[in-house]
């Protein structure tokens, strides 16, 4: 049997047992096209659908299929809600024993598009969970749209779960703060160092506190831009290892908390380097249409995922001295995972396929 209808195979196979209901008709037509879209993605390291087509294995021609995952993109019946969020559910309660840190950020994708998302992060890397696809090159989107995914987010969010939210100098907001704090999380959003900050009625911005290199101000209960949303915790942060100080604005009591926090926000840039340069390459797919994108990006998140999950095993499993070197490892999860399944493929071993993670055993 060949590598690409063994993957296919375990693929299909896994999504049927581990979709929380039993799928029949259309569905599950739709969803043997997603199993051979996520194989091709990982077989052939691309989400360009020809590029796909041709590590997918069904007896028909290569345009044949590439015609059918075409139908698959274009169709409006596909969306995350059944397609991806009961996996995602799953992956975020498995997660949720320990704090839930999500982050928000965006990034290009296709042509001409941009994508903005929220992920879970776990273990120096950053899990999809829910995302928009737009139009346009890389910049600020409108509020309404940050407060649209947190929406999203918060209905696949366990009950209790303990969260923290991040996000840059794009996402601080006075509604998506106030967004964010309704639905009882945490928050640690970058801001501006010109920012209006009022405290007992005195006005100032954080470049009047003059902040030098190694050290950092706290300032609780102040009002936040014009608009005196608050009180809120204002952090002026210069960390030795960083050319320029880093503003944030928080709903935490501590200082040193929210820096604690906000470190762990670079994460996110781990899942669109795995996606793009380093992984699918999602930033040359050939797309233009955001609704098009958002659903391969369905099959490139699951790929994702399981490929995480493949890294996890090796590292679990002690697979690394096998499938790396012996002295150190040096190689992110999605490229254990990788190399991992380039192993069982190779030498006829069994594929596992699960789209959750293990609780990390540390932050």
């Amino acid at each position: 049997m060949g590598d690409n209808l063994r993957r296919y195979r375990a693929i299909k196979t896994a999504l049927r047992q581990l979709y929380p209901k039993t799928v029949k008709g259309n569905q599950a037509r739709h969803m043997d096209t997603l199993a051979a879209l996520i194989s091709g993605i990982v077989g052939s390291r691309r989400v360009s659908l020809p590029e796909v087509a041709s590590k997918v294995p069904d007896g028909t021609k290569r345009e044949s299929r590439v015609k059918r995952f075409a139908r698959w993109v274009q169709n409006e019946r596909i969306d995350a809600d059944v397609y991806f969020l009961p996996f995602a559910q799953e992956l975020l309660l498995g997660l949720a024993e320990r704090t839930l840190v999500l982050a928000i950020d965006g990034s290009e994708v296709g042509r001409g598009c941009m994508t903005l998302m929220v992920s879970v992060l776990y273990r120096k890397r950053a899990l999809p969970v829910v995302w928009i696809v737009v139009q346009g090159n890389k910049g600020h989107l409108p509020e309404d749209t940050h407060l649209m995914l947190v929406e999203q987010v918060q209905a696949v969010i366990p009950d209790e779960a303990d969260v923290i939210f991040l996000g840059d100098g794009e996402f601080d907001g006075v509604l998506l703060q106030a967004a964010i704090a309704a639905c009882g999380w945490n928050y640690v959003c970058r801001t501006a160092k010109n920012i209006q900050l009022c405290e007992e009625g005195f006005w100032f911005t954080f470049d009047d506190l003059g902040i030098t290199p190694g050290h950092c101000v706290g300032i609780p209960e102040v009002q936040f831009t014009q608009q005196a949303y608050g009180p809120v915790l204002a952090v002026a942060w210069w960390d030795s290892a960083y050319e320029a100080p880093i503003y944030l604005v928080t709903n935490l009591e501590l200082a040193e908390e929210a820096c604690y926090w906000y470190r762990k926000r670079f994460r996110i840039e781990t899942f669109f380097s795995d996606q793009k340069t380093r992984g699918f390459h999602l930033n040359k797919s050939h797309l233009a249409d955001p609704q098009r994108l958002a659903r391969l990006m369905l099959a490139a998140c699951l790929a994702y995922l399981w490929i995480i999950f493949l890294g996890v095993t090796a590292k679990r499993d002690g697979w690394i001295s096998i499938i790396h070197r012996t002295d150190r490892c040096d190689l992110s999860l999605f490229q254990l995972g990788l190399a991992l399944l380039d192993h069982f493929l190779n030498d006829d071993l069994p594929i596992p396929v699960a789209f959750q993670v293990p609780i990390p055993e540390g932050c």
